[in-house]
């Protein structure tokens, strides 16, 4: 909204694109997140636990019982009045990443709501999730092809640009839904999927034109906000609402900007993350029908639970993790610029 103030003020630019993104989410963050955990508190919104049966890590996790959920609320909240007032709204681009994340975020929140109501860990069905994501997916797929055809030139690492046209749907479509799931599968322990969100933010920051500055600005102090009240020992869990939502639109801005190949490394812990549960899932069924019984490629999934088997406090796990973004982060920048100053050098 700001963006339309036609100014040629370095000033206003910079305050724009920079300074509001980045203060006003986290600020409102500290205001809103103790009246936010009070007020789910209140509802018993409680975040339910696996049961011992489906592989809880009792009594590891026992803690959490009772802990307010849905707190992605205010992740999500704050990021879309940050683009609305700072992003250029006349983007398609922006459209897309507005649409997805208000699909996704509409979607996180049934499954929660409807965690709560049951008092059980099975929230809706994994068809209406992956229905609903479809169709939010395939119509930013279809809007961005037709409105912004040079968006099929994909960025490809080691390599550079590459068209692969009407690819381009079906790719879109694999980004967007599996980066949504796969944050989604990340936010398993305290601070855990909000502390690689920065870290990825803040690199795609770097790498992406200005037209998503306010964008992954808003993403990075957001996320940060949330961690203030969502570290060890977390007050308050995002829930799908802000996993499936951050996933969803991590994966559209990838779509829009021409870099979803990059995503895969610079995002490659939620990548690793989604790989684990179908590693886990794949050699259960066959494992099963060959032996008769079913075993187990990890000792959990995902895999950050299972390395809280293997005897890594939630703690380690996280700041390891975030490490982990970190340098997958800067190899990703890393290998972006060596590809953009190869005509130069």
């Amino acid at each position: 909204m700001l963006q339309l103030i036609k100014t040629d003020s370095l000033f206003a630019v910079m305050l724009i694109n920079w300074f509001i993104p980045i203060v006003l989410p986290f600020v409102l963050s500290m205001f809103i997140g103790p009246r936010l955990i009070a007020i789910l508190r209140a509802m018993k919104a409680g975040q339910p636990i696996r049961e011992a049966s489906k592989g809880v890590l009792a009594p590891e996790h026992s803690s959490k019982v009772g802990t307010p959920t849905m707190g992605g609320i205010m992740i999500i909240g704050l990021i879309l009045l940050t683009i609305l007032l700072c992003a250029d709204l006349t983007d398609a681009r922006i459209h897309c990443i507005l649409l997805v994340s208000c699909v996704t975020a509409f979607l996180g929140f049934l499954d929660d709501y409807a965690k709560i109501t049951k008092k059980s860990s099975d929230g809706v069905s994994g068809k209406f999730k992956i229905a609903l994501q479809f169709v939010a997916a395939l119509g930013c797929a279809f809007y961005l092809y037709y409105s912004l055809p040079k968006l099929t030139y994909l960025y490809i690492p080691f390599y550079g640009y590459c068209d692969i046209g009407f690819l381009f749907i079906p790719l879109a479509l694999l980004v967007i839904i599996g980066a949504s799931n796969a944050v989604n599968l990340t936010d398993g322990l305290d601070g855990l999927a909000s502390g690689c969100m920065i870290i990825v933010a803040l690199a795609y920051l770097l790498i992406l034109p200005p037209v998503f500055s306010p964008v992954m600005l808003a993403v990075a102090a957001a996320c940060a906000g949330f961690l203030w009240f969502n570290s060890h020992p977390a007050r308050v869990f995002m829930g799908d609402t802000g996993s499936l939502a951050l996933g969803g639109l991590l994966g559209t801005v990838a779509v829009c900007s021409c870099t979803p190949f990059l995503l895969v490394i610079i995002g490659g812990v939620f990548v690793a993350e989604a790989c684990s549960v179908m590693i886990q899932v794949f050699w259960f069924k066959y494992t099963r029908k060959k032996y008769g019984e079913g075993r187990r490629f990890f000792l959990m999934a995902p895999i950050h639970h299972h390395y809280e088997k293997k005897g890594w406090s939630e703690t380690q796990v996280c700041v390891r993790f975030w490490l982990i973004t970190l340098l997958l982060s800067l190899l990703g920048y890393g290998i972006f610029l060596a590809d953009a100053l190869k005509p130069i050098l």
